[in-house]
C-alpha cells in the first residue's frame, strides 16, 4: 500500500468523524472520559453494532475539536490485508497530514494481525491509545501478552433500558415511579424494550434485517472466516439451537449428540467462538469448588432480546424467557452470574468482588401454581450459600409476600432495572 493511498483513506475517514448523527450520551461515556488522562490503553469492547464506534466519535467530537488526535478505522475495506509491517508508514502519513499528536483512536484494530506490537512500541514512547474491538479472545489474549497491566477494558452493551428511555426522550426524575402518567409511559416502553431489545441502529429504524445482518456478520466474519470453519451449516444449526433455548440447561455432550459434530471438544470450541464475539454468555452452576463449576451444565443467554425474536426457531416470543434473558444481561453488568441447582432451582446468584450479594428468581407472573416452586428455589439458594438478599423479578407485580416466615420482595423488572 502506497503512502498516497494511505493518506487518502485517512483524510476520508477523518471527515466522517465529525458527522453527528442521532446520538444519545451512553452510560459508559463518563467512564471512558475519566480515564483519558491515564497512560493505559483503553479498550472499548462489545458486540458488533452496539455503539462502540459511535461512542468513540462522540468523545472526539466533544474533546478534540482542535484536531489534536489520530483516527483510523480498520473496518474500512481498503485496509483488508494491511500488513503490520507497514504501521510505520501509517504513522508517518498521520504525522505528515496532522502533525505529531499524542493520542490514537483505532476502530476495530483486531482486524490487523500483530497490531499489539505497534501499540506497545508507541505506548512505551508515551502515546495514548483508545481502541475498539469485537472479539474478546483476540483482545484479551494478545493485548494482555504485550501490555501486561497497561490496559483498561470498558464493555459497551446495546442500549440499557435507561438509555432506551433517553433515546425515546423520557427523562427520569425522582417522581417518575410515582407519577401515574410517567409510570404508564415507562411501563409501555418497557414492554417494547422487552421484545425488541436495544441494539442502537435497530432501535432507530426497526428494520429486522439490521439484526439478522449483524448476526450473519458475526457468524461469517468473526467465526467462519477467522477460525476456518468448514461445516458452516452444522455450525448455524448449533447456534440457532442455543439461541432458541435461552436459559435452558445443556451440556457439551448433549449438544454433541444432538448435532452433526463428532467431537465434544469441537462443540465446546464453537460455543466459545460465539461467546468471544459477545453474542452469548454462558454461565455455570454456583459451587465453592471451581472445578465443579467448570464441569457443571451450562446455561446460555443472548446479549440482546431483539435477536431472539428474529433468529430463534420459536414462532412467537416467550415473554417469560425474554424477561429472564433481560434480567441476566442486567446482572451481568454488575458482577459474575451463576445459577443455583440442588434439589430446588434458582435462576441467578450474583457475585461481586468474590462476595455473593443477591439471589434472583425470575417469574413473569407469580400465581398459586408456581409460587411454591419459585419461593422454595429462592430461599434454598439464599440459605445454602448465605446470600443476604433475594428477589423475585416479575413483569408487573410489586408486593412483599411472606413465605415460611421469610419476607420475599416481588419487584417489577422495569423498576428493578432502573433502580
Amino acid at each position: 500500500m502506497t503512502k498516497e493511498l494511505i493518506k487518502q483513506i485517512l483524510v476520508d475517514q477523518r471527515k466522517n468523524v465529525f458527522v453527528k448523527k442521532n446520538q444519545i450520551t451512553r452510560d459508559r461515556y463518563k467512564d471512558v472520559i475519566d480515564k483519558l488522562h491515564l497512560p493505559h490503553v483503553q479498550i472499548l469492547t462489545g458486540l458488533r453494532r452496539s455503539g462502540k464506534s459511535t461512542l468513540m466519535k462522540q468523545i472526539i467530537q466533544d474533546h478534540f475539536t482542535k484536531g489534536d488526535f489520530y483516527y483510523i478505522n480498520f473496518e474500512d475495506e481498503r485496509f483488508i490485508d494491511f500488513p503490520v509491517q507497514q504501521f510505520y508508514l501509517l504513522h508517518e502519513s498521520l504525522i505528515e497530514l496532522y502533525g505529531d499528536q499524542s493520542i490514537f483512536f483505532l476502530d476495530e484494530v483486531q482486524n490487523i494481525p500483530g497490531f499489539e506490537s505497534f501499540i506497545r512500541r508507541l505506548t512505551d514512547e508515551g502515546k495514548k491509545f483508545v481502541i475498539t474491538g469485537s472479539n474478546a479472545n483476540l483482545l484479551s489474549s494478545e493485548i494482555a501478552t504485550k501490555l501486561t497491566g497497561r490496559h483498561l477494558n470498558t464493555f459497551i452493551s446495546p442500549f440499557s433500558f435507561s438509555e432506551f428511555l433517553h433515546y425515546k426522550k423520557v427523562t427520569l426524575t425522582p417522581t417518575s415511579f410515582y407519577d401515574t402518567n410517567s409510570k404508564i409511559k415507562i411501563v409501555k416502553l418497557f414492554d417494547e424494550y422487552l421484545v425488541h431489545g436495544g441494539m442502537p441502529e435497530y432501535t432507530l429504524f426497526r428494520e429486522p434485517e439490521i439484526l439478522t445482518r449483524t448476526y450473519e456478520d458475526i457468524v461469517l466474519k468473526d467465526i467462519v472466516v477467522r477460525y476456518n470453519i468448514e461445516n458452516n451449516i452444522s455450525l448455524r444449526e448449533l447456534y440457532r439451537f442455543i439461541i432458541t433455548n435461552v436459559g435452558q440447561l445443556f451440556s457439551y455432550n448433549s449438544l454433541t449428540k444432538s448435532s452433526l459434530y463428532a467431537s465434544t471438544i469441537s462443540v465446546q470450541n464453537y460455543v466459545s467462538y460465539l461467546e468471544n464475539t459477545y453474542f452469548i454468555k454462558t454461565i455455570s452452576k454456583y459451587d465453592y469448588s471451581v472445578k465443579k463449576q467448570h464441569i457443571s451444565e451450562k446455561k446460555a443467554y443472548v446479549i440482546d432480546n431483539g435477536f431472539i425474536r428474529y433468529i430463534s426457531m420459536k414462532f412467537s416470543p416467550n415473554n417469560g424467557w425474554l424477561l429472564e434473558n433481560l434480567v441476566f444481561n442486567t446482572l451481568n453488568q454488575r458482577g459474575s452470574v451463576f445459577y443455583y441447582k440442588n434439589k430446588k432451582e434458582c435462576d441467578f446468584i450474583l457475585e461481586i468482588d468474590s462476595q455473593l450479594t443477591e439471589a434472583v428468581q425470575v417469574c413473569f407472573s407469580l400465581n398459586d401454581e408456581n409460587k411454591v416452586r419459585e419461593c422454595e428455589g429462592l430461599l434454598a439458594a439464599m440459605q445454602e450459600f448465605s446470600v443476604p438478599k433475594g428477589y423475585i423479578i416479575t413483569n408487573s407485580q410489586e408486593e412483599t409476600i411472606e413465605y415460611k416466615g421469610q419476607h420475599i420482595e416481588l419487584v417489577p423488572a422495569w423498576k428493578w432495572i432502573l433502580k
